[in-house]
């Protein structure tokens, strides 16, 4: 995600990246091996104070919770705006992330748990499918290396259907049957049943199964390259210096919320 983000900055005529982070030295020359387009001269930071001082305006993060945890304490009460695709962040960090974000003179945050277009597109569906036909599971699938289950595209998924289900009244209820092996009807995000799949060769996937009265609609979506994150990443670059304090996911970008 870093290096297609790297790219997709340095493709964009009204962008600009001035610096790069990493875990660990020599990974400059690593970096350009990684992302041929960057300059000869691109800052590659291995601490907050560096990047402070290659005065980004705008950091983005795709890494775990604590790296993300570290960005929010350093950064944004220096006036720099985030944009952070980590998931599985937990509730302390979310709380601590609105409590900073365009407080006084800090920054701003957008965080998404999913920045591919369809994506969130897919989840505005899926809302508005759970009005009139609330019976409802989800399937997300994404390679082996993703570190939490659910992705945070699930959860935002079923919470979304729960929160329109109890808008349109009774239904949708309990999955029928019982379980001879524990856990096979995957597991519960209030009340929706979530299913979580991790394979080589997959990158990012999510299906939404409605079932009526003698019918099933399907909603799915594919990411097949990481490059499909990259215009809702730009977005939100963009637009993340104007929206005081913490927006949560793409749609109010998008005029869905």
């Amino acid at each position: 995600m870093g290096q297609a983000a790297c790219r997709a900055v340095l493709a964009a005529d009204d962008l600009e990246l001035v610096a790069a982070v990493a875990r660990s030295s020599g990974v400059g020359r690593e970096l350009r091996d990684l992302v041929p387009e960057a300059p000869a001269g691109l800052l590659v930071a291995e601490s907050l104070s560096e990047l402070l001082a290659a005065e980004a305006e705008v950091v983005v993060d795709f890494s775990r919770p604590e790296a993300t945890t570290a960005a929010v304490e350093g950064l944004l009460p220096e006036g720099v705006h985030l944009v952070s695709g980590t998931t599985g962040l937990p509730a302390a960090v979310l709380d601590e992330l609105a409590a900073l974000a365009g407080k006084g003179d800090h920054g701003n945050a957008v965080w998404a748990p999913n920045f591919a277009l369809g994506a969130v597109l897919t989840v505005h569906f899926a809302t508005i499918a759970a009005r009139w036909i609330p019976a409802a599971e989800v399937i997300e699938l994404h390679h082996q290396g993703k570190a939490d289950a659910p992705s945070g595209t699930a959860i935002r998924t079923a919470r979304a259907i729960a929160e329109a289900r109890r808008e349109a009244g009774p239904g949708g209820g309990p999955p029928a049957g019982t379980q001879s092996v524990e856990g096979v009807r995957g597991g519960e995000v209030d009340g929706v049943r979530v299913h979580s799949v991790r394979l080589p060769g997959l990158v990012a996937h999510q299906e939404v199964l409605f079932g009526g009265q003698g019918e099933v609609l399907t909603l799915r979506h594919d990411s097949l390259d990481r490059s499909s994150f990259m215009p809702g990443v730009l977005l939100a670059v963009r637009e993340v210096a104007t929206r005081t304090g913490l927006t949560v996911g793409l749609e109010p970008l998008l005029g869905l919320a």
